[in-house]
């Protein structure tokens, strides 16, 4: 049985996804102050016996149920304008990777440095031990450095994939002949981990994606004992 933290949002592990936790609360204390006042007002008017037989316009309160709402909305306007402009903004990133979505697995190229590529397949049932989790651990994890900028690049081989990691705060389409780019900064070590979001196939539901984020001085060494 789910309980209340089950259906929370993911912790957070970028900035990005801060914020979108910050407006999400945002959003839902309007939602709720809104959801109070309208349900007040229904309970007064299902209880009381007040008419008014003669009565054929309200211009006052014409208004204020019109000028209220638009006002409510730029409060929910601004921060979310503010939010996609972050999320779109790509400014000086010290690394890219590249991830290609294939039918039913993710392939990685680390484009700043020679032949940095691998795939990432699902560890299947039978080879899983004690330490991974059911169908979201992966035989090899797209390693990021901590604090660093990162830019990544999402296209597919096939068909539509999506490249989701909720603990980031990045949805992005993977589209066959396409390349779509965002960004974003891990601000604290840990294994992510994210799902195609997208129906791409029988097997749609078993293409993780496994994000291990390092010191940058360890993301080195990985690089050296890599080559």
């Amino acid at each position: 049985m789910a309980t209340w933290m089950d259906i929370n949002l993911q912790n957070s592990a970028s900035p990005i996804m801060e914020q979108l936790i910050y407006f999400h609360d945002h959003t839902m204390m309007i939602i709720t102050m809104i959801l109070t006042i309208v349900s007040y007002m229904m309970i007064i008017l299902i209880k009381n016996k007040l008419i008014n037989r003669f009565m054929l316009e309200g211009q006052l309160i014409e208004v204020a149920w019109t000028i209220t709402p638009a006002i409510i909305l730029i409060f929910i306007a601004l921060p979310s304008l503010r939010l996609l402009y972050l999320m779109d903004e790509i400014n000086n990133p010290i690394m890219t990777l590249k991830t290609i979505g294939h039918q039913w697995y993710w392939s990685y190229e680390y484009s700043d440095f020679m032949k940095m590529e691998f795939d990432s397949y699902m560890i299947p049932q039978d080879e899983m031990n004690i330490n991974t989790f059911r169908l979201m651990d992966v035989d090899n994890r797209a390693t990021i450095p901590m604090n660093t900028f990162i830019r990544i690049i999402i296209t597919a081989a096939d068909v539509l994939h999506s490249w989701t990691m909720p603990s980031l705060g990045i949805k992005a389409d993977a589209t066959p002949g396409r390349l779509n780019q965002t960004s974003f900064l891990i601000n604290r070590p840990g294994v992510f981990y994210g799902q195609c979001s997208e129906i791409c196939g029988a097997n749609h539901s078993f293409m993780p994606i496994v994000i291990e984020s390092i010191p940058i001085n360890m993301f080195i060494n990985w690089i050296f004992n890599l080559n």
